[in-house]
């Protein structure tokens, strides 16, 4: 017997991760440490935000003026004038419905080291902003027009995108940008010299800068639809570009499951981000 302690304190000397491991005291760490925040992108780059108070039914129109309706033609002396005016079109927006159930065991609330329910709570509520995030980038997605780039994002792409929107009398005033997009702006002198030594807006958010008068805005594309949004920019002007309209914020429900021995609760949502005016938008791309 003396034999196999003397063994066992040489192998735990040896410094065994497996066997030696296991007889060593351990203090667990009895805070949960917080996922990573996503950058996420805020709602004041839309151009409206429809609230439940101004959706009466399960949908709303936005009434929209048709661009470069109406026109003004020289009148001879004694003719006639020309009858036009402007026309106008709706667009709707549905929202739809998202949420996700929580069940927890009374074994699991009683045992856990931390509010197991109020955690998840807390967890799957940030799932709700990435999922509007996600949405408003495949609203995006949608725009006609686009610009085409290399391996990585140059002066004369974003020129070209504004340049798109100023052809049809938009103003370039916002611009969202995957992490790969990102990482190419950073390396353009031209842009980020002055930005080079940070500060606290640029590192606790998405916010990176401004360029050619537009605010610029990370997105992490682990909130995006796909990871191909990495190589993605959309520049564009944010009171035409796009609309979100919420019939029913993000809304907790605790609920009981007796029979069972179990608490849980529901997350739910009712939005709907939407692009109105396409020319508003142009989207970048990279290879």
């Amino acid at each position: 017997m003396v034999n196999d302690f003397k063994y066992l304190k040489e192998y735990i000397d040896q410094g065994d991760a497996t066997e030696g491991s296991l007889l060593i005291p351990k203090k667990i760490y009895d805070t949960l440490i917080d996922a990573v925040d996503k950058k996420l992108l805020p709602r004041s780059e839309a151009g409206w935000y429809l609230g439940p108070a101004q959706i009466p039914g399960s949908s709303i129109d936005i009434d929209l003026e048709n661009v470069n309706t109406g026109k003004v033609r020289q009148v001879a002396e004694g003719a006639e004038f020309w009858l036009d005016k402007p026309t106008w079109s709706s667009t709707n927006l549905k929202p739809l419905k998202y949420g996700v159930a929580i069940r927890i065991t009374e074994e699991m609330l009683e045992d856990a080291k931390w509010n197991m329910l109020e955690r998840s709570i807390s967890t799957l509520g940030k799932r709700f902003a990435e999922n509007e995030t996600s949405l408003i980038l495949t609203a995006l997605y949608g725009a006609s027009d686009s610009v085409t780039g290399g391996a990585a994002i140059t002066i004369a792409n974003i020129s070209r995108a504004v340049q798109y929107l100023e052809d049809n009398d938009y103003e370039a005033t916002s611009m969202y940008v995957g992490n790969e997009v990102a990482s190419d702006i950073r390396q353009i002198d031209t842009f980020m010299e002055v930005d080079k030594h940070g500060n606290d807006e640029v590192n606790r958010s998405g916010f990176l800068g401004v360029i050619y008068g537009m605010r610029l805005y990370r997105f992490s594309t682990n909130a995006a639809p796909s990871s191909t949004y990495s190589k993605y920019a959309f520049v564009f002007d944010k009171v035409h570009a796009y609309a979100i309209a919420e019939k029913r914020p993000v809304t907790l429900k605790k609920f009981s499951l007796e029979t069972f021995d179990m608490e849980g609760a529901i997350l739910s949502q009712r939005i709907v981000v939407k692009l109105i005016r396409d020319y508003a938008v142009c989207t970048i791309t990279t290879s």
